[in-house]
């Protein structure tokens, strides 16, 4: 049991709820012993952070709600800040850790969108929530233009983000969905988020080191 936590950042109302049971589950793997708890996210639209001081603004809301003890996840569609995550992500991450350095955080965009990571996973999903039982991934799954608009061909009654992509994020093979490229980035900077945590947890307990720093993953 610990009292570590995430803040978490995000744009859609489907992945308020649909990120922290990703978060959770990465954690479960990683170290069943060691699974912060998930504050309710904090929701923004992505074009605010091409604005001087949005980003900024949001992050130390964040880190407020932490109360010193934990990290901050940023997740956000590319496609939504018309731009190609490898170059987006790294600026991004600047001006997160520069407006708060004393708090791991780390900044993952979904290419193009979050859906994309499910379909990378499609057959994973099949039968679930009245998906084809034949149900196959698309080649490029990051390639398409709107995962949202995939999906959303192959349920029954169209997909629902809010009810659909939580959903879907309890069920979906994680290790299939690393072929996405996003994705496989998504789950190293939790990864690397959550060993930043723990490591600082560790230094703060009883007979830690002193000299541990909290830092978010490279």
């Amino acid at each position: 049991m610990n009292c570590v936590q995430i803040a978490v950042i995000v744009e859609g109302h489907g992945e308020c709820e649909a990120l922290p049971i990703i978060v959770r589950r990465i954690a479960l793997e990683i170290d069943g012993e060691f699974v912060p708890r998930v504050l309710a996210p904090q929701r923004v639209h992505a074009g605010r952070f091409v604005k001087a001081g949005e980003l900024e603004r949001s992050v130390e809301l964040s880190a407020r709600k932490l109360g010193g003890v934990g990290g901050i996840l940023i997740v956000l569609d590319c496609d939504l800040l018309g731009c190609c995550p490898a170059q987006a992500a790294p600026n991004l991450r600047r001006r997160a850790r520069a407006a708060r350095p004393d708090v791991a955080i780390s900044v993952v965009l979904a290419k193009p969108e979050f859906e994309a990571w499910f379909l990378a996973a499609a057959e994973s999903l099949r039968g679930r929530r009245g998906l084809p039982a034949d149900l196959e991934a698309p080649e490029d799954p990051e390639g398409l233009t709107s995962p949202k608009g995939w999906l959303s061909a192959h349920f029954p009654l169209g997909y629902s983000e809010t009810a659909d992509q939580p959903a879907l994020a309890a069920v979906f093979d994680m290790r299939a969905a690393r072929r996405a490229p996003s994705f496989d980035k998504c789950y190293r900077e939790i990864e690397g988020l959550l060993k930043s945590l723990r490591m600082t947890t560790k230094a703060d307990s009883p007979g830690g080191s002193p000299e541990t720093k909290q830092e978010g993953p490279n």
